[in-house]
This record gives C-alpha cells, structure tokens and sequence, in this order.
C-alpha cells in the first residue's frame, strides 16, 4: 500500500482541488468518467442526501478487467473518515444504498461493481473461461476501489482521510474478510456480515439444499410444511418471539412430523422427512461420510422456499454461472459428483475466490480491529462456517484474538437482516471507538 500512495502523490495534486478537476486526475490503469457536483436533494431516489461530489471510475487492472468504481465525497462537513463498502450476490452494479448511509454519516465513500457488469439480458456466464474476471470479483475489484477512493480523496481535500473503513454484508463480508486477509494496510477497521469467505462451500450450500428439494417432485417443502416444521421446531428448542436463541444445540428431528395416514396435509411424507435431514445436515461426500460445509440452522425454515421454486417451474439452481465458470456452459446440477466436484471447485477457483486464511497477524500487527456478525436464522451464508472461521482464527493468528476481532451471533437474524430477530444490525459507533478511541466493543461468548 505504501507504494501506492507514494505512485498517487507523484500524479496528484496535494492542494485541494475542485470536483470537475478530478476528471484529469492520473490514478494508474484507471480512467475517470464523470466527475460532478451533485446538490443536496438531488441524487435520484435520495432526497435527503447532502451535496457532494460524485466521481465514477473505470480501472482496468488486467487486460480483460473492467472494473466500475464510484467515489462520493461531502462537498462539506467531511468527518474525515473514508469508507468502502460492499456488495451482494454477483454484484455487477454499483450499491448506491451503501453510498448513501455512509455520506449522510459525514464520509466520503465508495462502491464498486467488482467487474461483474453484463450485458443486459445475459448473466456472470460470459465470464467462462475469463479468470480474470474471477480474480476481480474475488478480491481485485475491492482493493482497487481502496486505491481510486484514497487518491481522489487526496486530490479533493488535499490530504488524506483520517481513518479508513470497510464495511459490507454477505459478499461484502467476503470483502472485508478478503481484504484483511490480502491487504491488511488498506482498512484500520473493518465490518464482515455474514461473509461469503468460503465462496466455494458456499456455493455447494446453495446447490445442495437446491438438490435437496428438488431431486423429485415430493421432495420440494412447499411454505404451508415450512411453516409446520418452523413451529414444530420452536416448541422443540425453546423458542419464543419466532426465533430459537441457540439453533447449535437444538436438536429436533423432523421425523416426529412424519404421516401416519395417507392424508399429507398435516405432516411430512417420507420423502420430505429426508429433505428435512439433508438440509439440516449439509452437503456430505457419499463416498466417505465427511462433512463438507455446514448445515442450514434450525429456526430458519421460514426462508426454505428461496432454495428454488416448485420443481414445476423447471428452474436452475441459484448461482448457476460459478458452476458453469468450472464445468462449462452446458453443467447439469443433476449430474454433480458430491465425491469429486467440489474438489475441482476448491482447486480452479478456491484461489482467487476463498477468503478462508485465519492468520490475521500482519492485520492485527498493524493495529487493525475487525468485527464480524451473522444471524443464526441465515439460510443462505450458514452460521456455522463463520464459527469455522473464528476457530481458524484462533489456530493461526499469534496471540490473543481478542485484541481485535469480534464475532457476534445474533438469534433468530436472517441473511444480513430480516428474520424474527433484528431486521439489522449495526456496529459502525462501536468499531470507529475501538478503532479512534482503544473502546473495545463488549465480548461475546462465542466459543
């Protein structure tokens, strides 16, 4: 990162300068596209955002990249923080939501579409054979974005940021844990919701409960049965307000929903106890019995029916292109080899997409905090690869993990909010303490 700033000091301006100017700013392999003024009120759908100065960059980093990356910056009132934020999915757009939480704040922040543009009525296939494009989602694009963002910010206010965040959810968690992993001197503080970080098992979650509930016609739970499981499971786990407070020690078996007539209206068939299992369980090699990715959390089931809609509708599983990246254009979910495939997915695209390191040392070395959260009702980014995570953490990171990272699990949340539980969660005020003022949020009890 030095060396970055050090090539950025040598092409930009270190007085202020105005809004339109940054349109000739020199930032490497980057070209500015737009470089305005916009008034408060007057971003589209945003009424109450302030003035400020919006700056859209195309980087291209490798020849095939084409990297999308907007900067926003109070036009006044700056706090003096700079933060990145995150995408979600595939991204290929930019997230305009988290620019605009971020500048009501006083930041001066950015977004990036990671390189996932497409042309529209097409979708991330067009990137088969393209790893360069997976290089940039996977992490390319992020740090990328860091350096547009810590150049023009220079080149506008004459000086660099005070601090530097990250924050984002899902893929953005992806990002963060990403960047602390690779770039550890980009961000002082980072936020990771419900991170994507094994974007590989992930991926097979997602195929998996896919396979589950589609494999023949009886096997798909339609939302009447996820709502018979949802409230069997609550009077089995102790829950209360929707949401079971601990789904890793619940233990309920949906079995004891099993038909003992021929009339299925109140109860589970035979076929759809077993789907119950397989998702509950997680994507399992057949051949040797190990456990390949963690299974979906009980007190989740009200969400079941994004796994895929009726078999009737003849659809594909979710996130088809990250398969075909691997197996081609014409990949077959119904021909998955659980004993191989996801082997070959680890090896083509675990490196450029896995943030799964746990050594954290060269991030906590540098005074770098990190906070991590997941809902326990998470039906899409299970919770229980983040506690993977967190113990990876604990077998490579030198000394006490506490000195910097947090985990909170948050009962009854679904992916990055919604759910029984809160509808979000915020920790931007305590990360900016710890990481302005030595607060150190309150400790969890995460094993």
């Amino acid at each position: 990162m030095r060396l970055a700033l050090c090539l950025l000091a040598c092409v930009l301006p270190s007085a202020a300068a105005t809004c339109n100017s940054l349109l000739h700013a020199v930032i490497p392999h980057t070209e500015i596209l737009k470089a305005e003024e916009t008034a408060a009120g007057k971003f589209p759908n945003a009424a109450d955002l302030p003035a400020f100065c919006r700056v859209v960059a195309a980087v291209h980093p490798a020849p095939d990249s084409d990297i999308r990356v907007e900067v926003w910056m109070p036009l006044s009132g700056w706090n003096g923080r700079e933060i990145a934020t995150g995408n979600g999915g595939f991204a290929g757009s930019i997230s305009y939501g988290a620019l605009e939480g971020g500048l009501r704040s006083g930041a001066a922040v950015a977004n990036t579409d990671m390189g996932m543009a497409v042309p529209a009525g097409a979708d991330q296939s067009v990137f088969i054979g393209r790893p360069e494009r997976w290089r940039d989602w996977g992490y390319r694009a992020t740090h990328e974005m860091f350096i547009v963002e810590t150049a023009l910010i220079q080149a506008y206010y004459g000086h660099p940021a005070q601090h530097r965040y990250f924050a984002g959810c899902s893929t953005g968690g992806e990002q963060a844990l990403m960047e602390a992993q690779r770039f550890p001197e980009d961000f002082e503080g980072i936020i990771a919701g419900a991170p994507a970080n094994n974007r590989t098992g992930v991926h097979l979650s997602i195929l998996w409960n896919y396979m589950a509930t589609h494999r023949e016609p009886d096997a798909y739970l339609p939302q009447d049965k996820l709502e018979l499981i949802h409230n069997a499971v609550l009077a089995a786990c102790h829950g209360h307000d929707n949401l079971i407070p601990d789904p890793f020690t619940c233990q309920f078996d949906p079995a004891v929903l099993a038909c003992k007539t021929a009339d299925t209206t109140h109860c589970l068939s035979a076929t759809q106890v077993e789907t119950v299992r397989r998702v509950y369980a997680g994507p399992v090699d057949p051949a040797t019995g190990k456990q390949l990715y963690p299974g979906v959390p009980r007190g989740s089931e009200l969400d079941w029916g994004k796994f895929g809609p009726d078999p009737a509708q003849k659809s594909m599983p979710p996130f088809t292109p990250i398969f075909q990246w691997v197996f081609g254009v014409n990949w077959d979910w119904r021909k998955f080899d659980l004993s191989r495939d996801p082997q070959r997915m680890d090896q083509e695209l675990g490196p450029y997409l896995n943030a799964t390191d746990g050594n954290l040392t060269r991030f906590r070395n540098r005074g770098g905090k990190l906070i991590a959260y997941h809902g326990l009702a998470d039906w899409l980014v299970v919770p229980g690869e983040a506690l993977n995570y967190r113990a990876s953490i604990v077998r490579e990171t030198k000394g006490n993990i506490n000195d910097f990272y947090r985990l909170y699990l948050i009962p009854g949340m679904a992916h990055c909010g919604g759910g029984a539980g809160p509808k979000s969660f915020s920790v931007e005020g305590p990360l900016e303490d710890w990481v302005e003022k030595g607060i150190a949020p309150a400790a969890t009890s995460t094993p």
